[in-house]
Parts: structure tokens; C-alpha cells; sequence
């Protein structure tokens, strides 16, 4: 059993570390899982920024989607010819002169030096024709100059009829390329308009694109690094601060000293995350708490039947051993009685007494037997009727004189007179009065004290047992009335008992709608209280039997003591 009891105690133990282990596992997962949802969020909307600039970027060059497929020669033809372009170009550089984000046209042919004598350069009117024109700013020049720069190293593997170059924020050149002979032909600048550029498009596309109900949980600045100067924002209340820039993002090929700067608040998806992992969170513990307690339910349960099982193989050595002291007192007697050895009518008279009360002996071990086996199945049948507790007390009292005389009991009776009646089974209160009675006397030390008090208290009658023995201690008081249950003292070893009596007395209690406590000191005594509800004036009237009466009661203990001789 010892063995037994450790390796119970190594299964809970490896039980709780398994799910704890695998809680802190889930703990892990769910955490992960919450930081995984922010940070997939999070990059979405890195996407979005990075579309963002492309579509910036494309915005200002769509004006001329076509342009690939025009015949560089033909355009070089009619530019020698007329000084203007193709029909076709003129098409697009009118679509391009309407958009308010280019503040003019120009165009600079090859091999021209115009800027650097800082002579006339072609500017395209509003009568759709190219004009010379000395009114012009260094910005066009120097987009021009870039242009011309870049595109040297690329004229060798070049095979397109343009190349698009800008100057950061300040201008978009167009270079017009004869791939067949590997040369540019011109160059066509457009300087920004940089107070529509800065002051309306920016700004609108901006808060169009990233502001709080496109976009919750992030805040987007246009900033020019160069000069520290923020140029837009996605939401005009959010204070810039460098300290909480999570992600930046160039413009690709353009705006070279402009930067996207991202903080993310991600209010909404933190919130929604966070929710989402505190019920998470609240499943996982309530789960945990369930496996805990079911195992540690199993547990002491196991320990509880382990505990059972040993006071059963005790209660089983005890009754074997106690079943056959009286038989053989018995056959002892029987023996001597049959042989014819004993004459004396005053030792006939001692062997017929040892024999009864043997026999007596043996019947009450057979009871308590019998009762605990009809409690286990079921079977504890009461017949309920109204009785007088304390008559049947008293006439109980009576009756046993003799046994407290010789037992040298001192008796303190205090039974309250006309008490009203309570529904039990008589045969029942008789059977919890001897079990009770026989373990405050059998457990009392040499102040052999019996003290019974029935009285009523608001709506129940209330049986008190007092007794001035060992006491209980604290640890026992829960365990008393489990069956084969007994306390472990010096005396109680010495004391005959199977651990049955108090068990059939708070079954027959229950069954009869009744309960019982116990209030004990260690060293001072014990005291069980038993209370019962009170029958009812109408019930009373409704029962089919009367109140027991004192007669009636001696009447069946006179029965029933004519049965055991």
C-alpha cells in the first residue's frame, strides 16, 4: 500500500508538471500569435506605403503613356523641318501643359549649349507650339544637366525611344532617344509647381490615402530631411516626433531629400489582438484550472478509496477476531453444559448468563453488520411516524438503569416536557440513543459522565449527547462519521469498535430528514448534537399513527428483548 501511496503521489506530481508545461507552451503560442497579428498588420501597411510612392511616382509621368510607341525618326523629321512636333507628341504635351503639377514645358535639343551660354531654350505656349524663351529658372537646367549626366552610361545597351529622370522634387526630364543610332535627340523639362505640389496635392492624396478611416493605428509624415521641414501629414492633430518613427520609406528614382515616415499606433488592431488574447487567456486558465482540479479530484479520490481499502482490511481482521471470541465463550459453555461436568445450579445459572450475553454480544455485531450492508445498497427502510423524542429517551434511560449502574455512569438528564412530535422511526432513534450512549461511555476515562438534553429550539427538537472522555481533535472531527473510520490514540486502541457505529447514525439521522454535528475538545469531552424539524399541526393531523407514548415503547423493547433471549 505504502508503494502504492508514492507512486500515486509521482503521477499527480508528473500530471500537474504536464499541464503546467503544456499551458506555458499555449501561453507562449498565444503570445506569439498576438505579436504575429500586430506585426502582419503592421506590414500590410508597409505595403500600402510602398504603393503609395509608386503611384506618386507614376502620377507624374502618366501625362505621357504613349509616348513609346511614337516614331523617333518621323519626330526627328518634323522638328528639323517645322521646329515643331509630330501631331501626335503635341497630343500629349497639350495633356501635360493642363496638369496643374507642372508649372511649364521646355525643350532642349541635343548638342545644344544654350544653358551653359545661357541662351534661349524652346518653351512650349499655349498656342501648343514650341517659343524661345531666355525667362527661365536654373532648375530647368539642371534637370537637364542630371538627365544628360545619366543617361551617357546608358545610351550603349539602351533599346527604348525615352528615359524618364527627375531631378528629386524639383523637375521630371523626358529624354527622347534614337535607339537605331544610339543618340539623344532632345531633352523635354518640366519643372514642378511646388506650391501645388507642396500645398495641395501632396497633402490631399496624402490624407486620402492614409488618413484615420482608411488607415486606423498609423500616422504618415512627408518630411524633408534636408531641411528638417515635414511637407505633409496624414493626420494634421498627430505631433511629429523622430523618437517614434517606426518605418521609413524612399520615393523610388525621385524626391531624393523627401522621406515617408511612419508611426504606427495600431489602436484599433491592438485593441481587437489584445481582446482576442485575453479571452484567449481566460479559456486557457479555465481549462487548466478544470484538468488541475479533475486531477487532483481523481487524486484524492484514489487516496481516498486507498484509505478505505486499508480500514476495510482492518475492520475485516477486527470483526473476524471479534466474532470469534464470543463463539467460543459459547462453545466453551456449551461444551461444559453438554458433557454434564458442571451440577451447580448457581454455575448453571453463570454459563446460561455468559451464553445470553454472548449471544446478545453477537446479535448487536450482526446488526451493525447487517445496517452498514442495507446502507450501502439502499435499503435502509424507515417507517416514519410522529413521536415524542424525549419519551422515547426517557423510557430508553429507564430501561438501561442496571447497565449505567454497573458501568458506574453518572447520568445528567434535562428532557424538556410536552415536546412536540417529530416524524422518525422509532426503531431508528432507539438504534442512534445505543450508539451514541456506548461510545460516551466506552470512550470515557475514568469520569464516566452521560449527559442528555432534549429540548426545542424555534422549529426543531434538538438531542444533545455530552460526554466528558478523550475529545476529538480537530484533524478527526471530518472524518468520524466515515464508515470504518477510527481515531488513533492509545485508548482507542485498547477499545473494542469497527469504525460502523457513528457511520449508521448519521445515515439514520438523513433518512430521517434530520442532522447531526459534533462539538469536541481534546482531554474535555464530546458533545453530538442531533436536531429534527418539528411535524407540523396539519401533517400531524394527516399521520396515521399517533404520537408514541412511553407504553408503547416499553412494550416493544419488551418484544424485542423476548426476541434476543
Amino acid at each position: 500500500m505504502k508503494r502504492f501511496g508514492s507512486l500515486q503521489w509521482i503521477l499527480l506530481a508528473a500530471g500537474i508538471i504536464a499541464i503546467l508545461g503544456l499551458t506555458g507552451m499555449n501561453v507562449y503560442s498565444l503570445y506569439a500569435l498576438h505579436e504575429n497579428t500586430l506585426e502582419s498588420s503592421r506590414e500590410n501597411k508597409k505595403l500600402h506605403i510602398a504603393e503609395f510612392t509608386d503611384k506618386i511616382r507614376y502620377r507624374f509621368f502618366k501625362k505621357f503613356i504613349g509616348l513609346g510607341s511614337v516614331d523617333i525618326n518621323r519626330l526627328q523629321e518634323q522638328y528639323k523641318s517645322t521646329g515643331q512636333f509630330t501631331p501626335e507628341v503635341t497630343k500629349l504635351l497639350n495633356k501635360a501643359a493642363k496638369d496643374s503639377i507642372y508649372s511649364d514645358i521646355y525643350f532642349i535639343p541635343s548638342g545644344s549649349d544654350a544653358c551653359q551660354q545661357q541662351k534661349s531654350i524652346l518653351q512650349y505656349g499655349s498656342n501648343n507650339k514650341f517659343q524661345p524663351t531666355s525667362n527661365y529658372s536654373t532648375v530647368v537646367c539642371d534637370g537637364m544637366g542630371i538627365a544628360r549626366t545619366q543617361i551617357k552610361s546608358l545610351l550603349g545597351d539602351y533599346q527604348y525611344n525615352n528615359k524618364v529622370l527627375f531631378d528629386s522634387h524639383r523637375s521630371i526630364t523626358i529624354v527622347l532617344i534614337d535607339p537605331s543610332e544610339q543618340e539623344v535627340f532632345g531633352y523635354l523639362t518640366m519643372p514642378f509647381n511646388q506650391d501645388f505640389l507642396r500645398n495641395s496635392y501632396l497633402p490631399k492624396v496624402l490624407a486620402q490615402k492614409f488618413g484615420a478611416e482608411e488607415h486606423p493605428g498609423m500616422n504618415v509624415w512627408l518630411r524633408d530631411w534636408t531641411n528638417n521641414e515635414i511637407i505633409a501629414s496624414s493626420n494634421p492633430d498627430a505631433t511629429y516626433d523622430r523618437e517614434q518613427i517606426q518605418f521609413v520609406q524612399n520615393f523610388p528614382d525621385f524626391f531624393d531629400y523627401w522621406k515617408v515616415e511612419v508611426s504606427f499606433t495600431d489602436a484599433s488592431t491592438v485593441a481587437a489582438s489584445n481582446a482576442s488574447l485575453i479571452k484567449n487567456f481566460i479559456v486557457l486558465g479555465a481549462a487548466m484550472l478544470l484538468l488541475l482540479g479533475s486531477l487532483v479530484f481523481m487524486f484524492r479520490s484514489a487516496q481516498k478509496e486507498r484509505a478505505l481499502a486499508e480500514r476495510q482490511a482492518d475492520f475485516l481482521a477486527n470483526v473476524t477476531h471479534e466474532l470469534k471470541t464470543p463463539l467460543s465463550v459459547m462453545q466453551a459453555a456449551g461444551e461444559n453444559l453438554a458433557d454434564g461436568r458442571v451440577q451447580d445450579q448457581q454455575r448453571l445459572k453463570n454459563y446460561g448468563s455468559h451464553i445470553f450475553s454472548e449471544a446478545v454480544r453477537l446479535r448487536k455485531m450482526i446488526d451493525k453488520l447487517l445496517d452498514v450492508a442495507k446502507a450501502n445498497a439502499g435499503e435502509s427502510l424507515v417507517e416514519p411516524q410522529p413521536t415524542d423524542i424525549g419519551k422515547v429517551a426517557k423510557s430508553y434511560l429507564d430501561k438501561h438503569q442496571k447497565f449505567f449502574r454497573d458501568k458506574d455512569v453518572t447520568l445528567d438528564i434535562d428532557i424538556d416536557k410536552n415536546l412536540p412530535a417529530v416524524n422518525i422511526d422509532q426503531n431508528s432513534l432507539e438504534t442512534i440513543l445505543s450508539n451514541l450512549i456506548d461510545n460516551a461511555i466506552k470512550y470515557s476515562t475514568d469520569e464516566k459522565y452521560l449527559g442528555i438534553r432534549v429540548f426545542k429550539q424555534n422549529d426543531y427538537i434538538k438531542l444533545c449527547i455530552e460526554d466528558h472522555g478523550i475529545g476529538i481533535t480537530p484533524k478527526n472531527l471530518s472524518n468520524i462519521f466515515t464508515k470504518f473510520f477510527r481515531v488513533e490514540d492509545s485508548l482507542t486502541a485498547k477499545t473494542k469498535g469497527h469504525g460502523l457505529g457513528l457511520s449508521i447514525v448519521k445515515n439514520l439521522v438523513e433518512l430521517n430528514s434530520g442532522s447531526i454535528e459534533v462539538e469536541s475538545e481534546p482531554g474535555d469531552g464530546s458533545t453530538f448534537i442531533i436536531t429534527f424539524p418539528i411535524l407540523s399541526a396539519s401533517d400531524q393531523m394527516a399521520s396515521p399513527n399517533s404520537v408514541s407514548t412511553e407504553s408503547e415503547t416499553e412494550s416493544r423493547n419488551k418484544e424485542l428483548e423476548e426476541h434476543v433471549s
